[in-house]
């Protein structure tokens, strides 16, 4: 059974930095492909990054670029999101996911119960 728990989220003001990370279990974490994605308050789920099995391959929405960073640690089967520059359009509630890459294309599949980012002064 796929388990995946989120911590690392919080409260921070604009400009400040969190890191999240995701501790995967009852599945080869490294042969999958991982994502995070988000809901903010009243909209639908985003995929703000990806990582491909091997971290050779990674992906980020346009909104996060330049300031997020996906990683992660096959020992550790741990996945850890950076956020640096953060903005108040960043306030969600943030998911670890299980996620495909085919034909060009990211998707998201299995989450955990996710952690919440707000951003504000």
């Amino acid at each position: 059974e796929v388990q995946l728990v989120e911590s690392g989220g919080g409260l921070v003001q604009p400009g400040g930095s969190l890191r999240l990370s995701c501790a995967a279990s009852g599945f080869p974490f490294s042969m999958y492909v991982m994502t995070w994605v988000r809901q903010a308050p009243g909209k639908g789920l985003e995929l703000v990054a990806g990582i491909s099995n091997g971290g050779g391959r990674l992906y980020y929405a346009d909104s996060v670029k330049g300031r997020f960073t996906i990683s992660r640690d096959d020992a550790k089967n741990t996945l850890y999101l950076q956020m640096n520059s953060l903005k108040t359009e960043d306030t969600a509630v943030y998911y670890c996911a299980t996620g495909v890459f085919v034909r060009g294309t990211w998707a998201s599949s299995t989450r955990g119960q996710g952690t919440q980012v707000t951003v504000s002064s």
